[in-house]
């Protein structure tokens, strides 16, 4: 059977990797279970540092009269890092959620529903991205003892 996200174009993965770091509540919390923690952080580093980086490569190089090729490779492999945190998010958001995580999952999103928040149906098996939607929620409306079946 084939993955949704094989199906993905590659400008379609990194928009759905954008939208996922955006979407990812980054609590401590999560830290320990899911490495999406880590991956963002290393992500927004790479997208805010990277670009100065090639470009002070590449004039560096330049500058100094030095080999342009060596420069370029470098410049290339730094501009990538940002590419491949958002390439592995948006592979990730449209995963689906394994069995034990899908429990945990529908008893976050049934204390949601307890506490009066309106619910979109769920649609086909659950993502990473539908995960990252109720966590959103759930630390906005619920106490942390959501958590505590994690």
């Amino acid at each position: 059977m084939a993955n949704d996200s094989d199906s993905i174009s590659g400008f379609k993965l990194f928009q759905r990797g954008q939208h996922y770091m955006k979407t990812w509540p980054v609590e401590k919390q999560l830290a320990p279970v899911f490495p999406e923690n880590r991956v963002i952080r290393a992500t927004r580093f790479a997208v805010r540092f990277m670009p100065p980086v090639a470009a002070f490569v590449l004039c560096w190089q330049v500058a100094l009269g030095g080999q342009l090729g060596p420069a370029v490779a470098t410049a290339l492999f730094a501009c990538s890092l940002p590419m491949q945190g958002l390439w592995w998010l948006g592979k990730r958001s449209v995963r689906p959620l394994p069995p034990a995580l899908l429990r945990w999952f529908n008893e976050v999103r049934a204390r949601l529903a307890e506490s009066g928040q309106a619910l979109a149906p769920i649609e086909g098996h659950p993502t990473y991205q539908a995960l990252a939607d109720i966590l959103k929620r759930a630390f906005r409306q619920l106490d942390k003892t959501f958590l505590d079946d994690l």
